[in-house]
């Protein structure tokens, strides 16, 4: 069996976690994990899923992508095309697996990543069109925070952070927000403010 990334080194037999049986590319460092190995596996793992929420307000895992990430590849198995699934972390990488088959191919240092986040025992939800929508509307809200301490400023914008979630948690919190949409708006048509607008 041939490494689906090299293409022409042979896959030798390695162990991940003590237990679980797969198999291991020498040269490119990557790992083909076998669905009847990978499932026998996973039967006698704690059953849980984590939310995509809470894998990004609690982690942000120090990753070096691996260089042959971006590379598209075959089953080494059944060579049906990898299907890859994008986990949206500071440095995000791609989990490739075989829709036919159901291996699993983890390119160097991945497997470690998704047991730090605590994905390794449920991969199949990387998969799924739920979660990816997740993970893409929480990468936006990410952007967004962002540009929002970009804008305002750390100091500030952690105010605005602090008091959006105490409005949302708040029974008349809408009241809180119609006020604060008020008084800017009001400030923004000031006459030095329009003025400075229009020399800018």
């Amino acid at each position: 069996m041939q490494c689906p990334k090299c293409k022409t080194a042979d896959l030798g037999k390695g162990i991940l976690d003590n237990k679980l049986s797969v198999k291991y590319c020498r040269e490119c460092k990557g790992t083909w994990i076998p669905a009847v190995e990978y499932e026998a596996w996973q039967a006698e793992q704690p059953d849980y899923s984590v939310i995509p929420d809470l894998l990004f307000s609690k982690l942000n895992v120090d990753f070096v992508q691996s260089p042959f990430d971006t590379k598209a590849a075959l089953c080494p198995e059944c060579g049906s095309y990898l299907s890859r699934a994008k986990v949206n972390l500071k440095t995000p990488f791609y989990v490739e697996r075989c829709q036919q088959c159901r291996g699993i191919w983890c390119d160097h240092g991945e497997w470690e990543a998704l047991e730090t986040l605590g994905l390794h025992t449920t991969i199949e939800q990387l998969f799924s069109n739920k979660w990816q929508t997740k993970m893409r509307s929480q990468q936006s809200l990410d952007q967004e925070r962002q540009a929002t301490i970009e804008k305002l400023g750390p100091e500030l914008a952690q105010r605005v952070f602090e008091l959006t979630e105490e409005l949302k948690n708040h029974p008349n919190g809408d009241f809180g927000v119609a006020y604060l949409m008020r008084r800017v708006a009001v400030n923004m048509q000031s006459p030095a403010l329009m003025k400075l607008k229009i020399e800018n």
